[in-house]
């Protein structure tokens, strides 16, 4: 099967940016850094340039993920899912099966928190501000930072968790939101109110929270087990 067949499995909407089409993107739809990134026609080079992109953005944060794909990205590529620019990642994992990342194309455009999008911390908001609008593994649409439009509100959802946990909720549910997700009912999550030093907490459905946890550890160590294990 081509790979754009097996894309369609999961997301019918997807299509392939020829050469041609991305020389008449604006910078209006694309930030010039990606435009640059994608124009480059010699492919170490592309893919170094790629490389500096994530370190000028999260090199501490996920050093990890950044290792990882320095040694196992073998291609990325840019397309439209939906109607939106994103780069499709292929990266072998450690037993060499070929996987489908996603990473959404920051702009202007992309929906805000409302207003406490101003109160998520700087790292968090630089990532989906200047890298991706989301990274996760395209068939689950997790393992991965969700884009913000599917960032999940603690608030919005019923968590039967709460009747058995063990202490006092450790969060305020309206303002704590679910940046990372697992497929498997476990969150990193953010209270906003409670956010300095980007502490997060690990959100379980079916075990007890942790809280006061560095949030960029939790998301680098997960998105490498999505990468080496999936």
């Amino acid at each position: 099967m081509d790979k754009l067949s097996f894309l369609k499995q999961y997301r019918n909407s997807i299509e392939f940016v020829s050469n041609r089409d991305l020389l008449n993107i604006g910078k209006e739809n694309m930030p010039e850094k990606w435009i640059e990134i994608f124009k480059e026609t010699d492919k170490t080079r592309k893919k170094d340039k790629l490389i500096a992109l994530w370190n000028s953005v999260c090199e501490k944060e996920l050093s990890n993920t950044i290792s990882y794909l320095k040694e196992k990205l073998l291609e990325f590529e840019l397309i439209v899912d939906n109607g939106q620019y994103a780069v499709l990642y292929s990266i072998k994992s450690e037993n060499d099966e070929l996987l489908y990342y996603e990473g959404g194309i920051p702009s202007n455009s992309i929906p805000k928190l409302q207003q406490d999008w101003s109160n998520v911390p700087e790292s968090i908001k630089e990532f989906y501000e200047k890298l991706h609008n989301g990274f996760y593994y395209l068939p689950s649409r997790a393992m991965g930072l969700v884009p913000v439009e599917r960032i999940t509100h603690f608030e919005d959802h019923e968590w039967g968790i709460l009747e058995e946990l063990d202490g006092p909720l450790g969060v305020n549910m309206a303002t704590t939101y679910g940046f990372f997700e697992n497929g498997m009912g476990g969150y990193v999550a953010i209270d906003l109110n409670n956010c300095i030093g980007d502490v997060a907490t690990l959100w379980l459905t079916n075990d007890q929270p942790e809280y006061n946890l560095y949030f960029w550890d939790i998301v680098d160590e997960w998105i490498v087990i999505g990468l080496q294990d999936n």
